[in-house]
């Protein structure tokens, strides 16, 4: 849930040597905050006016992406109420209850109360971008294409249509125009929107590191973190330069930060991950551990972190059955190429190859250019004895991303070796 909203253009003179942890001596109230602000004045002078209050919600939706805090959704949920009491079924309040559901990964229903708001209003840009949203996530690909279209065709060059579009190419694995489509929304947006900016500068970042690009990805991030500093997104791409850099004790700090500004599940495996890669074995152990146990807590909602679950216990916990249980509950419920994924994973780790093979050849057949989606499908394809096939996936990730090529240059020798004996 990671691509709501448009984005911001901001051209920076000089950037800070230390952007990703220097903050300005000066706090300022964030776009969200001003927002905010200024719907609750408008509350004040009238506590009647229901805009206000979809005006508050609206915003509190927005400071949950900025601060990655959860919260602020039912915050934004009781300012919905409090709407619909004055007006019952305003459009722009059940609107933003779709934005609201979706930020709660209620991707089902999200998709259901988008598709009744569209038949009440077959030409509101954001209903489609709702109806994007959440045929993403759940892996109806063609009709989230479909929908992100009929943005673009009722209003051309929009910025939430842009930035949809550039996922869709990114899962399409058209990286070059997923990012062209990327810097058409940068530079539309205003200098204001500060956390938009820092968004969309993330997200170039990640298609750039993506195909390897380490210099270029850390100036976008180190741009993203001088716009927003301490900024959660940036804080957890820039881990991954450096891991891909082989600095791992700084992308522990780094994902120490994001952590402790957002303390999910999904963010402390990752830095769990960063303690392992460390050298740091009894405190990857002690943070795996409490990982587990956060994500146990959660597993049962829409917004958990399964997907790292099944993770951690196929390659960390070696309890395949446990992370098969994860992988099909998840399952039932999305089939976007990411769940494709680690089901896959879960049932290769169970040493159900062929099925593994379906689930990833699904995943695959989108056109994703991911190296460790990539990387898992040869390797399933190795365990299910097709060697070809193996060595075709493995060569992919690697020549995607030069982080991967150790991980397969031994597996590609053993593959090429037995080949040849064959």
């Amino acid at each position: 849930m990671k691509r709501l909203v448009a984005l911001l253009f901001i051209v920076t003179a000089a950037l800070a040597a230390f952007a990703e942890t220097s903050a300005s001596s000066e706090v300022k109230p964030s776009p969200a905050e001003r927002t905010v602000t200024q719907a609750q004045r408008l509350i004040e002078k009238n506590p009647k006016d229901f805009e206000a209050y979809n005006s508050l919600a609206l915003a509190l939706s927005r400071r949950a992406r900025e601060t990655s805090d959860v919260n602020y959704y039912t915050q934004a949920e009781e300012a919905l109420q409090k709407s619909f009491a004055i007006s019952p079924d305003n459009f722009d309040g059940a609107r933003t209850h779709v934005w609201l559901l979706l930020g709660k990964h209620e991707f089902a229903a999200a998709l259901e109360e988008a598709k009744k708001l569209n038949k009440r209003m077959p030409d509101d840009v954001m209903t489609y971008a709702f109806l994007t949203d959440a045929n993403v996530e759940l892996g109806n690909y063609s009709d989230a294409e479909n929908s992100a279209q009929m943005m673009l065709d009722l209003r051309p060059g929009n910025l939430p249509a842009l930035t949809r579009a550039a996922y869709l190419r990114e899962l399409f694995g058209d990286i070059d125009g997923a990012m062209d489509l990327m810097n058409m929304a940068l530079q539309s947006t205003a200098p204001s929107e500060v956390e938009d900016g820092a968004w969309i500068l993330s997200q170039m970042a990640h298609l750039e590191l993506a195909l390897s690009k380490t210099a270029e990805a850390e100036r976008y991030l180190q741009q993203a973190l001088t716009l927003f500093p301490g900024y959660h997104y940036a804080l957890g791409n820039l881990a991954k330069v450096r891991i891909h850099q082989k600095r791992y004790e700084e992308a522990v700090q780094l994902l120490q930060q994001r952590y402790g500004a957002a303390a999910h599940a999904e963010n402390l495996f990752d830095l769990a991950e960063a303690v392992q890669l460390a050298g740091r074995n009894e405190d990857a152990k002690k943070a795996f551990a409490e990982f587990e146990q956060k994500s146990l807590l959660e597993t049962n909602r829409r917004d958990n972190s399964n997907r790292e679950l099944i993770f951690y216990y196929a390659d960390y916990a070696h309890e395949p059955l446990k992370a098969l249980e994860v992988a099909r509950r998840e399952f039932a419920r999305r089939h976007d190429v990411y769940t494709l994924d680690s089901y896959a994973w879960a049932l290769h780790a169970n040493g159900q190859e062929q099925e593994a093979r379906k689930q990833i050849e699904a995943a695959l057949a989108v056109g994703i250019r991911d190296a460790k989606l990539i990387g898992h499908a040869g390797k399933i394809a190795l365990a299910a004895g097709d060697h070809a096939a193996a060595k075709h996936y493995l060569q992919q990730s690697a020549d995607l991303n030069t982080a991967e090529w150790e991980k397969a240059r031994p597996i590609l020798t053993d593959v090429s070796s037995a080949s040849s004996q064959q």
